[in-house]
């Protein structure tokens, strides 16, 4: 059986605490690996490895951070077939669509090449007499990454790359449940001249996660996954003393009004909601459907849903994988099978989905749910699978007012060929990303991720310019030079004077 250690220190570090935590294949049902489950002393050799290298590597040059980040996003092109094959092993997704994971990833790479545009401060000269101030950012020190199971390449890219182009060195706890593609990271950053001890990655449960919150090296703290789990970091870590920034759960909603154009709003209610087997925070899981062309789009989304392929991820044909998980994959059934009692109609039913040939694994069907009442456990949790609710309102103001209610406020969408009726939607809507006519608003990565309301914890978003700010600390100089033609100006015990 594989065997996945941590990587602490620029090398493989064998697992010493004798815990241990079964990945299996999503497609099979089998468990192939095992993965070290570290402890506390564990987590503090990394941290240990982190803060010696921050010794030198806070201080490098730019040239220096750079011309390793552009080898490294070299390297991550060039070996990205690899990095899915390790994602659809350990997470079931499709190759595909690991790929794109990827892809995504790629971009806040690209964007930590060019720190140094983004790192230059601010100069005014002259404030007084002989008197210029200037403002700089400057590394925090070690920080730390708490990543999801459902992307298990992608999320970690949007946090060490800028976190290390900033000067920080960098501890990854990723999810025990697929952690293969981070260690495939951290040992191309290796490649790339990453010098040791800069990029770690130590394997772990709640034992590791609380760890990385208690330790007085750690500066940081970025996390992604659940509302609760987010809310718990947030609240562990800041208590610590430390800056956190948590990204939590979504329900994310698409509202369609009566001049969109149906087809395509139905084709992106399929690919949002059921992509990456409907397991990703930015998944659309409620359709709001203005009541007068409600019928004809569940009709639409049910003739589209209904030809999605579904097998292995390593298999060309397939369009969606199975679950992570089979407790994953129960969990979402349940919301499917209970849903009719609590009042809504099921249109699809994926509960009984199995594929020839792989019967043990964590599959599913895909599942669209009509009349779903505010009330019912299916719109309020975040189900994270192909499960798709509709709710119906009757105007654009309820429709609204209806996805305002929701505790979270993660991404959203409007559909529609009125440029007014979108401007309305993208000011009055309470969510950090909108989408018009786009689905799954997720920002390209100079511009920033998060959500708010329940979304979000912390002030910051992830990547992009919150990305940079989060990962470095404001600095502001003040400076005066005698003229060496005056001579000593004497002693003023007044407040110093700009003027």
């Amino acid at each position: 059986m594989k065997t996945v250690n941590h990587w602490i220190g620029g090398k493989t570090v064998e697992g010493a605490s004798g815990n241990w935590g079964p990945v299996t294949d999503p497609a099979t049902g089998a468990v192939t690996t095992q993965v070290a489950l570290a402890s506390v002393e564990e987590v503090d050799t990394a941290v240990t490895a982190a803060k010696d290298a921050y010794a030198t590597w806070g201080t490098s040059s730019l040239a220096q951070r750079t011309s390793i980040l552009f080898r490294y996003r070299a390297l991550l092109d060039a070996n990205r077939d690899s990095i899915a094959e390790l994602i659809t092993a350990e997470h079931g997704k499709v190759h595909s669509d690991a790929l794109g994971e990827v892809a995504r990833g790629l971009e806040i790479v690209e964007l930590a090449c060019g720190i140094t545009t983004q790192l230059k401060g601010e100069l005014s000269t002259q404030v007084s007499n002989r008197v210029d101030v200037s403002s700089i950012r400057q590394p925090l020190g070690v920080v730390a990454g708490i990543t999801p199971f459902n992307f298990p390449a992608m999320v970690p890219m949007w946090m060490f790359p800028l976190a290390i182009a900033c000067g920080n060195t960098f501890v990854l706890k990723p999810s025990e449940k697929d952690p293969s593609a981070a260690n495939l990271l951290a040992e191309l950053a290796a490649e790339a001249g990453l010098p040791d001890g800069v990029l770690n990655v130590v394997h772990g449960d709640k034992v590791a996660v609380d760890a990385l919150l208690a330790h007085p090296d750690v500066a940081a703290v970025s996390f992604v996954g659940s509302t609760p789990i987010a809310r718990y970091i947030h609240t562990t870590a800041s208590a610590n003393g430390k800056r956190v920034q948590a990204l939590g759960g979504a329900k994310n909603h698409m509202l369609v009004l009566p001049d969109g154009d149906l087809d395509a709003a139905a084709d992106a209610a399929v690919s949002a909601a059921y992509g990456s087997a409907g397991e990703r925070c930015m998944a659309i899981s409620a359709v709001v459907a203005i009541s007068s062309i409600a019928d004809e789009l569940v009709d639409k989304i049910r003739e589209r849903a209904e030809k999605i392929k579904i097998g292995p991820g390593n298999d060309p044909e397939s369009e969606m994988g199975p679950l992570i998980t089979k407790v994953h994959r129960d969990k979402v059934a349940s919301y499917v099978t209970g849903a009719a009692a609590q009042g809504a109609d099921v249109v699809l039913d994926g509960t009984g989905y199995t594929v020839e040939g792989f019967e043990d694994g964590h599959w599913i069907g895909l599942s669209l749910l009509d009349r779903v009442s505010t009330d019912s456990d299916a719109y309020r949790d975040e189900i994270f699978g192909p499960v798709l609710c509709v709710l119906r309102a009757e105007t654009y103001e309820e429709g609204v007012a209806l996805i305002n209610a929701s505790p979270f406020g993660n991404g959203t969408a409007v559909f529609t060929r009125d440029g007014g009726a979108a401007r309305r939607f993208q000011l009055e809507i309470q969510a950090g990303m909108v989408g018009v006519n786009v689905p799954i608003p997720v920002p390209v990565g100079y511009h920033s991720f998060g959500g708010w309301k329940d979304s979000l914890f912390g002030d910051h978003h992830i990547y992009g310019n919150d990305g940079v700010h989060f990962y470095t600390r404001g600095k502001v100089v003040t400076t005066r030079w005698p003229d060496p033609a005056e001579g000593h100006i004497g002693v003023d015990l007044g407040f110093p004077r700009n003027h």
